[in-house]
């Protein structure tokens, strides 16, 4: 009787481990904002007590919307749950949550711009000893038809302790206008590495930020000028708009479970630097291709590697084709930057007005040693 007993209390404890584990790579404590303010700590839909929502600390004009609920003519719409918040004129809120100092993270969270065209968002970390642990996400670009984008932010955290900070820094003449927000999740990210097989660092997409399992629009990846740890390993975000990380479980993905969607034409850039040897020949490989979500037309791809420039034309019919491309160059100096850009910019077909464009997937680098000095 005693070993069956033994053996259940074994197995609720590796359950408990699994969960507690789990919760790193997931939504923080209540960071759905479901569990919310009494109603004593009210005043219409704005917040007073800045401790209401469990887990979570607000500071400013911070409103608790339900999902349905009317701005003036515009029905305001909560993506997951029944609940959001909503930052009014320089309102944040911040958390206190349990790490591992030097591992790198992604944060990901849901925003919807509800008033001004200049909204913006700054995330931060601390303890930090870095500038690098804040940036600014401008949310003037909307790019889903949902209204909703879910963004990531990277950082390296400093102490197994930290505090994040989701604050709106807009100054409007309302001072209750401001963006929502709503499923803030964090994700332990593995640092990739080259290997024989691909001189790329996490080639394949894999390795990113977090994306909502119940959500349809991806998650944006903010350029690198505002991002120093790209929630993307081993890639730079290095333009003015953002690129898109999406799943093959909401998209058509050309190769395994992740890839990138380029939706800001040329504005939205993707590279990576890699050690080569001057002289030596490489090939560049890579996939372009539709991600079924009613981006279609002629698409064109700009693939660069140092000085050498290749364009691949893709038409696109949004049934999730894609084709494999190849560009072979000769290295001119010990450092390569490998890029790839959308040439036009393209909207989706479902009348939405949303920015969309090709997939890139499975980029792959290799040595060709036998064409050395050719």
């Amino acid at each position: 009787m005693k070993r069956p007993s033994i053996l259940f209390i074994c197995f609720l404890l590796l359950a408990s481990f699994q969960v507690s584990f789990s919760l790193i790579d997931g939504l923080l404590p209540n960071g759905n904002f479901e569990v919310g303010p009494k109603a004593s700590e009210m005043k219409g839909t704005k917040v007073v007590n800045p401790h209401a929502i469990p887990n979570w600390e607000l500071s400013g004009f911070v409103e608790y919307i339900k999902a349905g609920q009317k701005q003036g003519d515009m029905l305001l719409i909560v993506p997951q749950g029944a609940f959001a918040i909503r930052l009014g004129d320089e309102a944040s809120i911040k958390t206190n949550i349990k790490v591992k100092k030097g591992n790198v993270y992604s944060l990901s969270f849901g925003a919807a711009r509800t008033c001004a065209q200049e909204e913006k968002l700054n995330v931060s970390v601390s303890p930090s000893s870095q500038a690098h642990d804040w940036g600014v996400l401008p949310m003037q670009t909307m790019y889903s038809s949902d209204g909703w984008d879910s963004y990531a932010w990277g950082f390296i955290a400093e102490s197994n302790q930290i505090e994040i900070v989701i604050h709106n820094t807009g100054k409007e003449k309302d001072p209750a206008c401001g963006p929502l927000i709503d499923s803030v999740a964090l994700k332990t990210l593995n640092p990739p590495r080259a290997s024989k097989n691909n001189m790329l660092k996490n080639g394949n997409f894999e390795e990113g930020p977090y994306i909502f399992p119940n959500t349809t629009w991806g998650v944006l990846v903010p350029p690198h000028m505002e991002d120093d740890h790209s929630p993307l390993p081993g890639w730079i975000i290095e333009s003015l708009k953002a690129v898109k990380y999406i799943d093959a479980d909401h998209f058509a993905v050309p190769n395994g479970k992740r890839a990138i969607e380029l939706v800001a034409g040329r504005e939205s850039a993707l590279a990576q630097v890699v050690r080569t040897v001057p002289g030596r020949f490489y090939d560049l490989m890579f996939s372009v291709g539709d991600a079924k979500n009613s981006c279609d037309g002629s698409m064109v791809v700009e693939a660069a590697a140092g000085r050498d420039i290749l364009q691949i034309p893709y038409t696109s019919t949004a049934k999730g084709g894609f084709i494999r491309s190849q560009l072979r160059f000769k290295a001119v100096s010990s450092r390569t930057r490998i890029r790839f850009l959308s040439t036009f910019y393209h909207m989706k077909s479902d009348n939405s007005g949303s920015l969309c464009g090709p997939v890139i997937d499975d980029v792959r680098l290799v040595s060709i040693r036998n064409l050395r000095h050719a």
